[in-house]
């Protein structure tokens, strides 16, 4: 996996940070991202044993990450786009614009 850098240079090959749901918060899988150098934002399960590792100020990041799933969620809606007719990836980016077009217009 490769992280484009808005200035120019070469692509990071690992990420800062990943921002995922509970189902990710286990305790090995913290340890194995914390010794790569990469931060594990999600909430805690109400199961969990051991104690907490965060506090509600990096879960401020997650909160954003509903803003994506919803998005996501409504362009499924688009058969279209879900099942990919288009050959060219310009027509396929079109759809898409329209549909983006048209969920914000339903919105209003």
């Amino acid at each position: 996996m490769s992280v484009p850098r808005k200035r120019g240079g070469a692509p990071r090959r690992k990420p800062k940070r990943l921002i995922a749901d509970k189902a990710y918060d286990a305790h090995w899988l913290r340890i194995l991202l914390w010794s790569r150098g990469i931060e594990l934002i999600c909430p805690h399960r109400r199961s969990r044993i051991r104690n907490r590792l965060q506090d509600g100020r990096k879960l401020r990041r997650y909160r954003r990450r509903w803003i994506i799933e919803r998005t996501n969620a409504w362009l499924g809606n688009f058969r279209r786009l879900l099942i990919r007719h288009e050959r060219h990836v310009e027509m396929y980016q079109a759809f898409i614009h329209v549909a983006c077009l048209m969920i914000t217009l339903n919105k209003l």
